[in-house]
C-alpha cells in the first residue's frame, strides 16, 4: 500500500511544485523588460487568471473521482465517458469566458485597485491569454483523469513540457521579437494549447486500445449527467467559498497596513509550500479511495485512509519542525527588508501552527473527492468558513492581526475535523 501512495503521491508533488512556475516564469521574464509598472502588470495579469481558474477546479477532481471508481470496477466504458463528459463542459465554460471576456476584465480589474498604466498592461495580457482557456480547462479534466486511470507520471510530464514550452515561447516573444508583455502572454497562451497536444497524444498511446466508440453511447443520459453535475457543482460552492476566504484574508490583511500584508503574504507562502506536498497525498487518495470504492473493497479502502493519514501525519512533523526552527530563516530568503522581517517575527509562530491544523482537511479532501462525497466537503466548507468570519469580526478589535490569523487556523482544523467526523460514520 505505501509503495501505491507514494508512487502517486511523488509525480504529483513534482507536478504541483511546477504549478507556480508559469506565474514566476512570465514575472522573471517582464523583470528584465522594464521598470516597476510592468512588474505590476504582468503580476495583475497572473493574478486576473489564478483567480478566473481556481473557481473551475472541480473538472479536475470532479473527474479523478468518478474515472477511479469506474477503473476499480475495470469499466473502462465509463471511464471514457466521465473524459468526454469533463471535456464537453471544459470547453463549454471556456467558451464562455472568452465571449464574456469583456465584462470579465472591467470587473475583475476593479477588484484589484491597481494604477492605469498598470490595468492597461493587465488588459493587454488578459486580452491574449483569454484565448488559451479551452487548453488550460481542458488540462483540469485530462489531468484529473490521468490520475483516476492510476497514473500520476503522465501529468507531471505534461507540467514539466508546458513549462519548458513557456520559457523558450516567452523569451522568444517577450524579448527577442520585442513583443512585451504581450509576448509573454503570447508564449504562455502557446504553452497550454502545446499541453493539451500532448495530453491528448498521451491519451492515444496509452489507452487508444481500450476506446471503443460505442463507449461514448450513453455519454449524455440524463441520470448520469445529474450525478456528475450535482458532484461538480458541490466541489464548485465548496471552491467558491475558499477563494473568499482566502481573498478576505489578503484584503483584510491590507486594511491593517503595508507592513502587516507584507508579513502575512510571506507568511501564507509557508501555508502554500506545504499545500503542494500535502496536495500531492491528496490526489493519491483520490485515485486509491475512488478504486477501492468502486471495486467495492472496503479492506483496502480503510488501508488506504490509514496510509495516507499516516504519510501525511509523519509530513506534518516534519513541516512543523522545519518551520519552528527555521521558519524566520525560510522568510528571509523572500525578502530582505528589516522592517518587514521584523513584522513577521511577531506574528511567525502562526504560520508553524497551519501544517497541524491544515493537513487533515488536505487529506480529506482527496479521500471525499475519491469516493464522490463532495456534498460532504461542501457542507463542511460553508460551516467553517462562516466560523471563520465569526471569530475574525469577534476578535479583531482586541486581537488585530492576531484574530485574523486564529480565524484562519480555526478555519482549518474545522474543515479538518467535521470531515473526519462524517467519514469516519460514511
Amino acid at each position: 500500500m505505501h509503495r501505491k501512495i507514494l508512487r502517486l503521491a511523488i509525480p504529483n508533488i513534482i507536478s504541483n511544485i511546477t504549478v507556480p512556475l508559469l506565474g514566476m516564469v512570465d514575472l522573471a521574464i517582464v523583470g528584465h523588460l522594464g521598470g516597476g509598472e510592468l512588474l505590476a502588470g504582468i503580476a495583475i495579469g497572473t493574478a486576473i487568471f489564478n483567480l478566473l481558474y481556481w473557481n473551475f477546479g472541480f473538472l479536475r477532481m470532479g473527474t479523478s473521482g468518478f474515472t477511479s471508481q469506474a477503473y476499480g470496477r475495470r469499466d473502462f466504458a465509463e471511464a471514457f465517458r466521465t473524459l468526454f463528459r469533463a471535456l464537453s463542459l471544459s470547453t463549454g465554460i471556456a467558451l464562455l469566458l472568452i465571449a464574456l471576456q469583456r465584462p470579465l476584465q472591467v470587473g475583475i480589474l476593479a477588484l484589484m485597485n491597481g494604477s492605469d498604466s498598470a490595468e492597461e498592461l493587465a488588459s493587454q495580457y488578459f486580452y491574449i491569454r483569454i484565448w488559451a482557456a479551452p487548453a488550460t480547462l481542458g488540462l483540469y479534466a485530462l489531468k484529473g483523469w490521468f490520475i483516476g486511470m492510476q497514473n500520476a507520471r503522465t501529468p507531471m510530464w505534461i507540467a514539466i513540457i508546458i513549462n519548458g514550452i513557456n520559457i523558450v515561447a516567452s523569451l522568444a516573444f517577450a524579448l527577442w521579437l520585442g513583443m512585451g508583455i504581450g509576448g509573454v502572454a503570447l508564449g504562455t497562451a502557446i504553452a497550454q494549447w502545446s499541453g493539451l497536444a500532448i495530453a491528448i497524444l498521451f491519451l492515444i498511446r496509452y489507452y487508444g486500445k481500450l476506446f471503443k466508440k460505442e463507449f461514448l453511447r450513453n455519454t449524455f443520459i440524463i441520470t448520469a449527467l445529474r450525478r456528475f453535475f450535482n458532484v461538480n457543482g458541490d466541489i464548485f460552492i465548496r471552491t467558491i467559498c475558499l477563494v473568499i476566504v482566502f481573498t478576505f484574508f489578503t484584503s483584510a490583511s491590507s486594511k491593517m497596513g503595508d507592513s502587516i500584508l507584507s508579513a502575512n503574504t510571506l507568511m501564507l507562502q509557508l501555508f502554500t509550500l506545504f499545500s503542494y506536498i500535502m496536495d500531492g497525498f491528496a490526489y493519491s487518495g483520490e485515485a486509491l479511495a475512488g478504486r477501492y470504492y468502486g471495486a467495492g473493497n472496503r479492506s483496502m479502502l480503510r488501508r488506504t485512509i490509514g496510509g495516507i493519514f499516516l504519510w501525511g501525519a509523519a509530513v506534518t512533523v516534519l513541516f512543523t519542525a522545519a518551520y519552528a526552527l527555521f521558519g524566520e530563516a525560510i522568510l528571509a530568503i523572500f525578502t530582505d527588508d528589516a522592517a518587514v522581517i521584523a513584522v513577521t517575527r511577531q506574528y511567525v509562530w502562526w504560520a508553524v501552527a497551519v501544517p497541524l491544523s491544515s493537513f487533515a482537511a488536505f487529506l480529506l479532501d482527496g479521500i471525499l473527492i475519491g469516493i464522490s462525497r463532495a456534498a460532504v466537503m461542501r457542507n463542511v466548507m460553508i460551516v467553517s468558513s462562516i466560523i471563520f468570519f465569526a471569530v475574525y469580526y469577534l476578535l479583531v478589535g482586541t486581537l488585530g492581526n492576531n484574530a485574523l490569523w486564529l480565524a484562519f487556523i480555526i478555519y482549518l482544523s474545522g474543515r479538518g475535523v467535521g470531515q473526519l467526523l462524517v467519514i469516519r460514520r460514511l
